[in-house]
């Protein structure tokens, strides 16, 4: 079937011809099979569901390139929370192919007027615009001819390092932009990362009792809100692991030291 066909056929709200997660299964493997394809990790999809032991069930999907998208109807079963997934991700898939969204030299310089007029709206200081934007432009650069949901792990890496902290202590540090963006463009999101981050919260817990407590209640919020509108989720999802991680880590040393 071609895109539009299935495209068609996935939104129509007749019950549907296709079954959603093999479809977008055979649609990654199909891409990552290309000869131009740029897919590190080839076709692999990650299904995540969140625990819970009644419904309504809830289910993540991220997809080769680190997009992730989530159940978005509300669902009696586990099942049917993997298919609600599957089917927003297949329609983000599908519609990504447009040569629209395909990293090119004009996306870029759209992409970069945009982020200069959205910086001058918001009265940021002309030397962290020029650094910010200069950065931004050689990220798109080196991912050319990538879809915008294949730069979405790079894009992630870049706003959780902010989030973080990171990037502010790196410059503390005097690591040139250059060399950051060189370095974390080619870097995917892992447990190690996950674990550092982590780290960082920690430290800041034991300065401001409460933070991770008031960071993740924001970061479930959006993710909740994105989720319910059919949005890409990566970003908040990841803020949410790594104030869960540092959480339970808190809890895991409270029980070691009472228990010693």
């Amino acid at each position: 079937m071609s895109p539009v066909h299935v495209y068609q056929e996935i939104v129509s709200n007749k019950k549907p011809k296709v079954a959603v997660v093999e479809a977008l299964q055979e649609f990654w493997q199909m891409k990552a099979g290309r000869k131009d394809s740029q897919l590190r990790q080839g076709a692999l999809l990650i299904y995540e569901g969140v625990g819970s032991t009644s419904p309504p069930y809830v289910c993540f999907v991220t997809l080769p390139g680190g997009a992730c998208f989530g159940s978005f109807q509300t669902c009696p079963t586990r099942a049917e929370a993997t298919k609600s997934a599957a089917k927003i991700a297949l329609m983000n898939s599908v519609f990504n192919e447009h040569p629209s969204r395909i990293i090119s030299l004009e996306m870029i310089a759209r992409l970069v007027a945009e982020a200069e007029d959205s910086l001058k709206i918001q009265n940021k200081e002309h030397e962290d615009r020029g650094a910010g934007i200069n950065a931004y432009r050689y990220m798109l650069e080196q991912n050319v001819g990538k879809t915008v949901l294949e730069f979405q792990e790079v894009m992630t890496v870049f706003q959780l390092l902010h989030w973080n902290g990171s990037l502010k202590a790196m410059r503390e540090r005097e690591c040139s932009r250059q060399e950051v963006v060189q370095h974390y463009t080619h870097r995917r999101l892992d447990d190690d990362m996950r674990a550092a981050m982590a780290i960082d919260w920690i430290a800041r817990e034991k300065e401001n009792p409460g933070v991770i407590d008031y960071e993740l209640g924001v970061a479930e919020t959006e993710l909740e809100t994105l989720r319910k509108a059919g949005r890409e989720l990566r970003f908040p999802k990841e803020k949410k692991d790594v104030l869960s991680l540092a959480k339970s880590q808190i809890r895991e040393r409270k029980m070691l030291n009472k228990n010693s």
